[in-house]
C-alpha cells in the first residue's frame, strides 16, 4: 500500500506588520471543502463567525449565506488594520485518512516560528487554535500546552510572547459558537486588540 502523498502548504503567511497576535492552526482542509483562498476556508469552519461577532456583534459579518461563502476581500482588507496575522503550524503535511481531521495528519515539516515572528515586530502573542496547532507549537518548545483558553510565557528568537490555547473553530469541537467566542474575545482582549 502506497503512502498517502506529502502536500506543502497552499497558502503563504498573512502577516500585516501591525499585527500583535499570531493566530496558528494546524493545516488548511482538503481544497475541495474550501469556498475561498484564504485561512479557515471551509465554510463549516467558525473562525469568522467568531471574528465577526467578538468585533461586530454579528456572526454574519464576513459570511455571504446565499453563497454559502466568506466575504474574503472585506476580511482581508478589514484583517489588514486589526492586529492579526495567520498561519499554520506545519508546512508539509500527509493525510492519513484523506480528510480535514487533525487526528489523522501527520506533520512532515513543522512551520518556522521563529521565522514568522521575526517578521513580526510588534507581535505579543502565538494563539494555537485547536489541539493539533497546540501540541505542535508546545513540542517545538519543550514544554506542556497550556489549557484551553490559557496561556503561558515562551522564548521566541529571544522574545517573550504569550502562547495560548484556544479552543478549535471547527464544528467537531463540541462548543457552542458563544462559548467559542467569549474565549477569543478573552484572549484578544488582553492581546489589546478590542
Amino acid at each position: 500500500m502506497t503512502a498517502p502523498a506529502i502536500e506543502s502548504h497552499p497558502l503563504q503567511p498573512f502577516l500585516p506588520p501591525s499585527a500583535r497576535v499570531l493566530m496558528l492552526g494546524s493545516f488548511p482542509p482538503p481544497r475541495r471543502r474550501w469556498c475561498m483562498d484564504f485561512f479557515y476556508p471551509n465554510y463549516l469552519n467558525d473562525m469568522w463567525r467568531i471574528v465577526g461577532l467578538v468585533f461586530f456583534g454579528d456572526k454574519d459579518a464576513f459570511v455571504d449565506a446565499p453563497a454559502k461563502r466568506f466575504r474574503h476581500q472585506a476580511l482581508v482588507d478589514w484583517l489588514n488594520g486589526q492586529g492579526l496575522a495567520f498561519y499554520d503550524t506545519a508546512c508539509r503535511v500527509r493525510r492519513l485518512q484523506g480528510n480535514a481531521s487533525d487526528k489523522f495528519l501527520e506533520i512532515i515539516t513543522p512551520t518556522d516560528i521563529e521565522a514568522l515572528v521575526h517578521r513580526l515586530p510588534l507581535c505579543t502573542a502565538i494563539a494555537a487554535t485547536g489541539q493539533k496547532s497546540a501540541e505542535t507549537l508546545a513540542a517545538h518548545y519543550g514544554i506542556k500546552p497550556p489549557a484551553v483558553g490559557q496561556s503561558v510565557d515562551i522564548n521566541v528568537a529571544g522574545r517573550r510572547l504569550r502562547f495560548y490555547r484556544m479552543p478549535s473553530t471547527s464544528r467537531a469541537y463540541p462548543a457552542p459558537l458563544a462559548a467559542k467566542a467569549a474565549a477569543y474575545e478573552a484572549m484578544w482582549r488582553a492581546e489589546g486588540l478590542l
